[in-house]
């Protein structure tokens, strides 16, 4: 087990230099002055000045030395005209960052408390009217993205029914009851069509999974069907499950950035927006690689725990 995570630990710091060059790369080649659009309008012999002060006069590979050493150490640059002020990226980021990590726990959370049990009941119940009603609902929230149902859920719970507020972030510290109001709206926008996909992909794995010789021995002993289904049943079915969960960390980005703007959530996605709004290029390549390694390390994260859930696969490693 201790070979198995030096060895990913080796590929993650592959990997991660690859993405931080690949980000750094992309962001050069976005047409337009990145430091007109720090500055402004200005002079020649003050842009060149500005130019000379970031580094943006040095060869490629030069700048993306100094920008990783920068990175690597916390210093990410300065934006110069940031959503809230002046100030610099990595204070912007470090603001920004726990809200949107809030956020995506909090839909993670609501995903797998009702994916789970709804899976597992219709896997159990397959081919009845439960099964039906269940996918029935599966298929309609699958259909429907993330911003349209924001805005469905701010018109109606928010507005109409004043129930929870549609727009604005608490902080866990000033007012914890507040602070989980303030994301509930944001959480379930993202949380819906991921309960339906994973719902789906386990009810499938555990169909198959309660047709195998050690549940129907089980069965035969005397087990409870409640020991046969959590226990049994679905450890090995969910691997499938996992291995989404880590590739759907990608989308579920993409849906904050659209879900934070709509409600007004001063996370990442919102930043990310602005900075491609404001042409920040200097914010905006530092906010891509951190998405990017917050991606790889949870992809890292749930190929690890592979081992854990199923001890064939760290044994067939081990051989």
């Amino acid at each position: 087990m201790i070979r198995v995570v030096l060895q990913r630990l080796l590929q993650l710091v592959l990997v991660l230099l690859f993405v931080s060059f690949l980000s750094f790369s992309l962001i050069q080649l976005v047409p337009g002055d990145p430091v007109v659009a720090i500055v402004g309008f200005a002079s020649k012999q003050q842009l060149d000045s500005v130019r000379h002060q970031i580094g943006f006069d040095q060869p490629f590979l030069a700048q993306y030395w100094h920008w990783l050493s920068g990175f690597v150490h916390g210093d990410m640059g300065s934006v110069y005209s940031g959503p809230t002020g002046r100030g610099s990226v990595a204070t912007a980021i470090h603001q920004a960052l726990p809200v949107s990590l809030e956020l995506m726990a909090y839909a993670m959370v609501l995903t797998v408390l009702l994916a789970i049990p709804l899976g597992v009941l219709s896997a159990y119940r397959s081919g009845t009217w439960t099964d039906k009603i269940i996918n029935g609902g599966a298929f309609a929230s699958i259909s429907m993205p993330d911003f349209a149902l924001a805005i469905v859920l701010s018109y109606w719970v928010g507005v109409k029914g004043g129930w929870l507020p549609t727009s604005g972030y608490v902080h866990p510290s000033d007012n914890l009851v507040l602070n989980i109001k303030s994301l509930t709206l944001p959480a379930i926008s993202l949380a819906v069509g991921q309960i339906a996909a994973y719902m789906r992909l386990l009810r499938s794995d555990m169909i198959a999974t309660l047709q195998e010789d050690y549940i129907l021995m089980a069965k035969s002993k005397g087990i409870k069907t409640r020991r046969v289904l959590w226990r049994h049943a679905l450890r090995p079915s969910s691997l499938t499950l996992l291995t989404v969960a880590g590739l759907n960390i990608g989308a579920l980005i993409g849906g904050t950035v659209v879900v934070e703007v709509i409600l007004q959530l001063p996370g990442m996605g919102k930043l990310l927006y602005f900075a491609i709004a404001g042409r920040q290029y200097v914010l905006l390549q530092s906010i891509v690689a951190v998405i990017a390694i917050f991606y790889v390390v949870i992809n890292v994260i749930v190929d690890l725990m592979y081992n854990v859930l199923d001890p064939r696969i760290r044994d067939a490693r081990a051989i």
